[in-house]
């Protein structure tokens, strides 16, 4: 039975939990840095050894420099989003090639407890997404020894999505409530599921809450209160090392009332190896989430294969957005113009858009392939190109692009 092998790193500015996953495993194991423990947290930074090309990472990083034997960088995805550069000893380094050595020093540790190496697919966690994070980590994939399709992101929101519908089905009958306290930050999530929908329709609300002082019992009870009034929860998630302190005490009777309660700090990570092996199509997954990153509609075109009428989809609904390129070819037939299909997944009625190719060649029918390639704007935007490719020998192409943007 062939093995996948599925990595997760749930990343925020000061530090990274490494999670990984064979589907042959009950579910995925979590990397603690000290053994028999479930010390998770690794420090994001990276230090490279005086005198040396010795290169140490996370705690053991922090522990060199402590010992003045090695020069630290930190701050590695802020610092290599902005295009900065460290100089560590007598040489300068990119940020970018910085996280991008840390990364593949996670993959190592991560492997060395599981055999493989490289995984299948390398998921990446965050709490927010932009176009500018997904093409750092995507331009990674070649020096990490991945194709570009091997490495995707997904914000905390989606990881947590992928956790809940992963467990037993008793745990996520009715909505799941998720608070994150870390720093100076309350994160309250609520999820919920519209199951009269195929396939079934997730739906997430948050709420951020800053706080000016350190989170109170009385206060977190009357923020819990408030996020669960009229719901039934089925299953409460405790997230972040601001609930380390043990100070609940009636919020946390209140939440046992209510729900199942867990706590814990690797639950971003291990919702990004399954949501690996669910984008991976290892895992039968009869959800579809509609979070700020994915997209909200389904965009195809009407074909006609071996004689038969049937939609091509160039982007589904619930794709990532920054991440998605829609593209195929085909051999126009009949009058000089493309139907997209605009469609909501939980509507049943599509919205056409024509696209009238002007300035077409004059040319016998069926004797013109185009390149239609979908570019997502936004999560409701698409962009549409068409290139004229001609036919062979038989008609050179004219290099013509017609372009379209379409809403919903």
């Amino acid at each position: 039975m062939e093995q996948h092998f599925y990595l997760g790193i749930d990343m925020d500015e000061n530090n990274v939990i490494v999670s990984f996953y064979q589907l042959s495993k009950k579910e995925p194991e979590t990397v603690s840095t000290v053994a028999g423990s479930e010390h998770f947290l690794i420090p994001l930074c990276i230090a490279k050894k005086t005198g040396t090309s010795q290169w140490c990472v996370g705690e053991e990083a922090t522990a060199a420099v402590k010992e003045g034997s090695a020069a630290v960088a930190e701050r590695l995805l802020a610092r290599a989003l902005d295009g900065e550069t460290a100089v560590l000893g007598d040489e300068s380094y990119s940020y970018r090639e910085l996280l991008c050595l840390f990364i593949k020093k996670m993959m190592f540790l991560a492997g060395s407890l599981q055999k493989p190496v490289v995984p299948d697919l390398l998921v990446i966690s965050l709490e927010s997404l932009t176009r500018e994070k997904s093409e750092l980590f995507l331009s990674m994939a070649p020096q990490l020894g991945l194709e570009r399709s091997q490495v995707t992101l997904m914000d905390r929101k989606e990881s947590f999505y992928y956790f809940v519908y992963s467990q037993k089905e008793e745990l996520y009958l009715h909505d799941v409530c998720l608070f994150d306290y870390r720093g100076k930050t309350l994160i309250c999530r609520r999820m919920e599921c519209n199951r009269n929908t195929a396939p079934k329709l997730v739906t997430l609300l948050e709420e951020e809450v800053d706080l000016e002082a350190p989170l109170t019992d009385e206060l977190f009870l009357k923020i819990v209160q408030t996020v669960s009034k009229g719901r039934a929860v089925s299953t409460t998630y405790l997230v972040g090392d601001g609930f380390d302190e043990g100070w609940m005490k009636e919020s946390l009777k209140y939440l046992c009332r209510i729900s199942r309660v867990f706590v814990g700090k690797n639950l971003y990570a291990k919702g990004a190896c399954y949501g690996a092996a669910v984008r991976a199509k290892t895992a039968y997954w009869p959800f579809i989430y509609m979070g700020a990153s994915e997209m909200k509609m389904n965009v195809s075109i009407r074909v006609q294969n071996r004689g038969k009428q049937e939609f091509y989809t160039l982007i589904n609904a619930g794709d990532n957005w920054f991440e998605k390129v829609g593209e195929c070819e085909v051999i126009l037939n009949g009058t000089p113009e493309v139907d997209f299909w605009l469609q909501a997944p939980d509507h049943g009625e599509a919205q056409v858009e024509k696209l009238e190719l002007s300035n077409f060649p004059d040319r016998p029918e069926k004797v013109t392939r185009l390149r239609i390639v979908a570019k997502p704007l936004s999560d409701t935007q698409v962009k549409v190109t068409l290139k004229d490719m001609g036919f062979g020998e038989l008609f050179q192409s004219t290099d013509r692009v017609w372009e379209h943007i379409m809403s919903m």
